[in-house]
């Protein structure tokens, strides 16, 4: 699950993910340049100089030593082109999760395929025991995403997001 730099690649049937670096910024700025991306976590797209200070951020790892930071680029591999990302934060035994696929690549199960990877790829090593993502109540889309990849709803909310989870309570 692990290398020791970091989150350890994976596949999926038509994406690889690969550890996110800072040099996947130029790249990653036109996929996630659509402000409608934003529309139910808030923010705005961010340019290439944003996102490698973020990417600078969240390579070097979290502060917190008994919490881990991995993110996943997803590159689409007959294109060869990324197409968005997945991230966990580990603590323990569970993890909380989320993907983002750029728009020009929506509606074809990337995200699905991603989530439903990312969650077999986590659970594996049975290290992960209990896999967590945040859904906005009107957001159709990752509750698709998220039920795909195993994940029900907990009828938990935080912060206006509901919490659907796969594995141990």
């Amino acid at each position: 699950m692990t290398t020791n730099h970091g989150p350890a690649s994976f596949a999926t049937a038509r994406l690889d993910a690969e550890p996110l670096r800072v040099a996947h910024a130029d790249e990653m700025a036109a996929v996630l340049a659509d402000p409608a991306l934003h529309t139910f976590t808030g923010g705005a797209p961010e340019p290439a100089e944003g996102l490698r200070a973020r990417y600078e951020r969240q390579t070097a790892g979290s502060p917190d030593p008994d919490e881990l930071w991995w993110n996943w680029v997803l590159r689409i591999r007959d294109e060869g082109r990324l197409a968005g990302y997945v991230q966990a934060t580990v603590r323990g035994a569970g993890a909380e999760i989320a993907w983002v696929t750029g728009t020009r690549w929506q509606g074809r199960g990337y995200a699905k395929e991603a989530a439903a990877g990312l969650v077999a790829h986590l659970m594996g090593g049975g290290a992960v025991r209990t896999v967590i993502a945040h859904i906005h109540p009107r957001h159709a889309a990752s509750a698709a995403v998220a039920a795909a990849a195993g994940l029900v709803r907990t009828g938990e909310w935080e912060d206006g997001e509901e919490r659907w989870r796969l594995g141990e309570p």
